[in-house]
């Protein structure tokens, strides 16, 4: 684990820095929000897309580490607080140069974050760390309507993440939406079991976080109306979808999905609704008999095997695994950006009756993801419905 250094605070840091404060004037006032966004699948017409500028390789924190094979953990440990190779960001930057170019062609408005270095160290009262990157606006920010919910994330390297959007946000805010931010967490050793260890595939399924706390990350919910759903993880825990529950109040449901993956992050990659009535699941973690029980006159549409990628490029996304072939982004209820690597996925959709719209972001893995993980979608044309029985 990174220790501290000397006694700089959060305040010394260019990551921290205070903004000017908005003048009341400038508040909206009865204005429509710009912010709308209740489901996976409505026509996307904005959209928050992630930078790789200035981003580094996490912390060797163990709510990080565990996530990954312990050899990984041990690199991670040797490399933390470094820059990622310049090689794999190149690939990876002009890969999302042509996603950004496609969302535009197709005449969505592209929101960026701010560029952020991430080097900086930071500190609380009771740790210190380094960032880690902004490539993935989905983890800390969940859009309900016409809100943004910054989420209370359990990595101390990503503590101050949504500084980096805050411009964004801000604005947002001003011309009509709601803005808010689940509680700090803060992220002491009584949020993580000591000495946990991944368990294996005959033992019972346990997480690295305790219940001291809310955290959760965003991309552990998918939202399908009225009902969310959810899985708990290394990343979120049962406090947090409790307090998100609570939060939204009795108009919305949030169900959990039971996911077999041993070092669980992220729903994205296990449990994807595409339209009304069409839900992907990944085979490997998602048993179709044990789905909620609203879920009974939906479609359950089974991922293929992801094609095989190279086998080097797979090891340095062991935190993604290989079944980022689901980690499509709907562009309404039939278009659907997916990988161009994955042709069984392509495939796939056509035989579902979807339009797949391939694209390039196969060399982004390493930054926390692919399509869905890369973006946060801030308005699309819809409002709130039931989907489900």
């Amino acid at each position: 684990m990174e220790q501290s250094l000397g006694t700089r605070t959060a305040a010394d840091s260019p990551v921290c820095a205070p903004r000017p404060a908005a003048r009341p004037d400038t508040l909206a006032q009865g204005r429509t929000s710009p912010v709308n966004s209740f489901n996976e699948w409505d026509p996307l017409e904005e959209v928050i897309v992630g930078r790789l500028e200035g981003a580094t390789i996490p912390s060797d924190h163990p709510v990080v580490t565990c996530n990954v094979p312990s050899w990984a953990g041990r690199l991670q440990g040797l490399a933390a607080g470094l820059r990622y190779p310049r090689r794999l960001i190149g690939q990876a930057q002009d890969e999302l140069d042509g996603f950004v170019e496609l969302l535009e062609s197709l005449g969505i408005t592209v929101r960026r974050p701010e560029a952020v270095d991430h080097k900086q160290r930071f500190r609380t009262p009771d740790w210190s760390s380094r960032g880690f990157c902004n490539t993935c606006p989905r983890d800390s920010m969940l859009v309900i309507g016409d809100e943004i919910i910054e989420t209370p994330m359990a990595w101390p390297c990503r503590y101050f993440e949504t500084h980096s959007y805050r411009p964004l946000l801000k604005d947002y805010f001003r011309r009509g939406a709601r803005w808010t931010s689940a509680p700090k967490p803060q992220l002491t050793d009584e949020l993580y079991e000591p000495g946990f260890r991944t368990p294996g595939a005959d033992e019972p399924m346990r997480y690295i976080l305790t219940e001291f706390e809310p955290v959760f990350d965003a991309a552990d919910f998918v939202r399908a109306g009225r009902d969310l759903f959810v899985t708990r993880s290394n990343v979120t825990n049962r406090t947090g979808i409790e307090w998100l529950r609570r939060h939204l109040g009795p108009g919305y449901r949030i169900h959990e999905i039971t996911s077999s993956c041993r070092t669980p992050m992220h729903i994205d990659t296990t449990f994807m609704p595409l339209a009304p009535g069409k839900v992907l699941i990944n085979p490997e973690y998602v048993d179709p008999g044990k789905l909620p029980e609203v879920l009974r006159s939906w479609d359950v549409l089974v991922a293929p095997e992801p094609d095989p990628i190279d086998e080097r490029l797979l090891k340095v996304t062991s935190m993604c695994g290989k079944w980022l072939s689901m980690n499509v982004l709907m562009l309404d209820e039939k278009r659907v950006i997916a990988e161009r690597h994955h042709t069984g996925m392509l495939r796939a959709l056509e035989r579902w009756g979807f339009e797949p719209v391939p694209c390039d972001l196969l060399h982004y893995a390493p930054f926390g993801g692919s399509f869905h993980c890369a973006t946060l979608d801030v308005r699309r044309r819809g409002t709130l419905q039931s989907y489900v029985d």
